[in-house]
C-alpha cells in the first residue's frame, strides 16, 4: 500500500501540472507521470491505472479550452469519441495477454518516423488541407485502432492521433491538435472502467494529479491556440524524439533512467 503523504501529493501534482500543458499540445504527458509515479513508490499497476484517472482531467479540461473556441464540434464529433472509448477498453482488456516488451521495442522506431514526417514534411500549417479518407472511414478503423492502442500501452497516442489527423483527414495543425485531445479523452475512459473494475486505481493521488492536469492542460491549450502550428510542430517533434529517447534508455539500462528523473527533480 503507498504511504500517500503530502510531499507525494504536491511533488505529483507538479509533475501533472507540466505534463498537463504538454500533453495538451503535443502529446506524451503519460511519460512524464508514469514514471514520477513509480519513483514515488506507486507500483506498476495502480501508476497505470492512476494515470487513467488524472490524464482524463487533462484531456476534458484542454477539450473545453478548444471547444470553446469553435475548434471541435462536439456534437459532430461525440461517435468518433465514443468509438475510441470502445477502443480503450478493448485494449485496456489484452493488455493482460500482450507481452508489453513487444511495444516498448517497436515504439521508439514509430515516434522518430512521426517525428521526421513533421519535421520534413512541407507546407504543414494551421490551414485544412486534401482529406484522403471518409470520416466514416476513418472513425470505423482508424480511431478505435489508436484507442486499442492507448489501452493497451498508452505512449505517444496523442502522436498517433496527430499523425492521422494530418495526413488522413487533412486537418490543420492546430484543429488536429484540438481533436486529438477529445479522442484521447474518449480511450482515456475506455481503458479506466477497465482499471477501476480491477481495483487499480489510487484515488486520492488520481484526483490531486487531476487538478495538476487540468490547470497545466488550460495553459497549453491557450498557449496552442496563440501559436498554432509553429508552436504545435516542433513540440510535437521534440515531445515524439524525447518519448522514443525515454523508451530507449528504460530499456537499456532502467537505472539510469531512475537517476536522470532523479536529477530533474521527480
Amino acid at each position: 500500500m503507498t504511504d500517500v503523504t503530502l510531499h507525494l501529493l504536491s511533488t505529483l501534482f507538479v509533475v501533472a501540472i507540466v505534463a498537463g500543458f504538454i500533453d495538451s499540445i503535443a502529446g506524451g504527458g503519460g511519460l512524464i507521470t508514469i514514471p514520477a509515479m513509480l519513483i514515488m513508490g506507486i507500483p506498476p499497476l495502480e501508476a497505470l491505472g492512476t494515470n487513467k484517472l488524472q490524464s482524463q482531467f487533462g484531456s476534458a479540461s484542454a477539450t473545453y479550452a478548444y471547444t470553446k473556441r469553435g475548434l471541435v464540434d462536439l456534437k459532430s464529433q461525440m461517435p468518433m469519441a465514443l468509438l475510441s472509448m470502445v477502443g480503450g477498453v478493448f485494449g485496456a482488456i489484452a493488455a493482460a495477454f500482450v507481452p508489453a516488451e513487444v511495444l516498448r521495442f517497436i515504439m521508439p522506431f514509430l515516434l522518430v518516423g512521426i517525428a521526421l514526417y513533421f519535421a520534413f514534411k512541407q507546407q504543414l500549417s494551421d490551414q485544412d488541407r486534401h482529406r484522403r479518407i471518409s470520416s466514416f472511414m476513418f472513425g470505423c478503423t482508424v480511431v478505435p485502432l489508436i484507442g486499442f492502442y492507448d489501452g493497451i500501452f498508452g505512449p505517444g497516442t496523442g502522436s498517433f492521433f496527430m499523425l492521422a489527423f494530418v495526413s488522413l483527414a487533412g486537418y490543420g495543425m492546430l484543429k488536429a491538435t484540438a481533436h486529438t485531445k477529445l479522442l484521447n479523452f474518449g480511450s482515456n475512459v475506455g481503458s479506466f472502467i477497465v482499471f477501476t473494475i480491477s481495483g487499480a486505481v489510487l484515488w486520492k493521488i488520481g484526483f490531486v494529479m487531476g487538478i495538476g492536469q487540468f490547470i497545466g492542460a488550460q495553459l497549453g491549450s491557450h498557449f496552442a491556440m496563440k501559436n498554432g502550428a509553429k508552436l504545435i510542430r516542433p513540440l510535437l517533434i521534440i515531445s515524439c524524439l524525447a518519448m522514443a529517447a525515454r523508451l530507449i534508455i528504460g530499456q537499456v539500462d532502467p537505472a539510469l533512467w531512475a537517476r536522470m528523473t532523479a536529477v530533474f527533480g521527480f
